[in-house]
């Protein structure tokens, strides 16, 4: 498929943008050495993530939706701290894991590079589950710079339900076929390409480890317009 006619990127932030699992990791880790507990705090960190994205995905399907992804960090962190028999956390070990820590996770190497150059020559938006704060915070933290952030905690549907990317291409006054979206998540890229919209995988081998435990396999290749190892390749794809 062409690529032309290409006016805005938007990209999925947490996972294509921001190293989610390291920030966790070492944010459980920590936590654990002061309490002393030891544990394979990777695992730990991939099945908070896997909560807490069950309790945003399509979530405005049933009414307007009651919380957003702070608060559904925190709702989960309770649920796994139960369930993982870590109690031991009080609520400062809490607030570390559940607020502080998503709000300072890094970007990829590759992001504000590439994102930069991309920028010369094509909107930018930040189009994710996560909320307001988070993305302004990890942007200001990494050095980022948005033309939008549109957050579905303003859309007022989530993503995967189609109407989160109908909305998100008409606040940027576009047709969907206009927009690429960029990310790593082969669910999110389907969803989006459901509606109209161009697609481009950026590969992110590690976003849940080293062991790429709980990382689902990727499609075959030709499945999406383009597929690239990171933003920098992808505006080079773009040229």
């Amino acid at each position: 498929m062409s690529l032309s006619g290409i006016k805005a990127l938007t990209f999925d932030t947490g996972g294509t943008v921001l190293d989610w699992h390291t920030g966790f990791r070492e944010a459980f880790a920590e936590a654990g050495r002061r309490h002393e507990i030891d544990r394979d705090w990777g695992q730990v960190a991939n099945r908070f993530r896997r909560l807490s994205m069950e309790m945003m995905l399509n979530l405005g399907s049933d009414g307007p939706p009651g919380y957003n992804f702070d608060e559904a960090h925190a709702l989960s962190l309770e649920t796994l701290l139960r369930e993982e028999a870590l109690e031991a956390f009080g609520d400062a070990d809490r607030r570390r894991i559940a607020w502080q820590a998503p709000h300072r996770l890094s970007a990829w190497p590759d992001v504000r590079d590439g994102l930069a150059a991309l920028r010369d020559r094509y909107i930018v938006a930040s189009f994710t589950l996560l909320s307001y704060r988070l993305v302004i915070d990890t942007s200001r933290h990494n050095g980022l710079t948005w033309d939008a952030v549109l957050s579905c905690e303003g859309l007022g549907m989530y993503k995967l339900l189609p109407q989160a990317y109908q909305r998100a291409a008409k606040m940027l006054q576009l047709p969907p076929e206009a927009c690429l979206m960029v990310a790593c998540h082969p669910f999110d890229l389907d969803a989006a390409a459901q509606v109209g919209f161009r697609t481009a995988l950026v590969r992110r081998p590690v976003e849940w480890g080293a062991d790429a435990s709980g990382q689902a396999p990727l499609p075959p290749p030709g499945t999406y317009d383009l597929e690239v190892g990171s933003f920098t390749e992808l505006s080079e794809a773009l040229t």
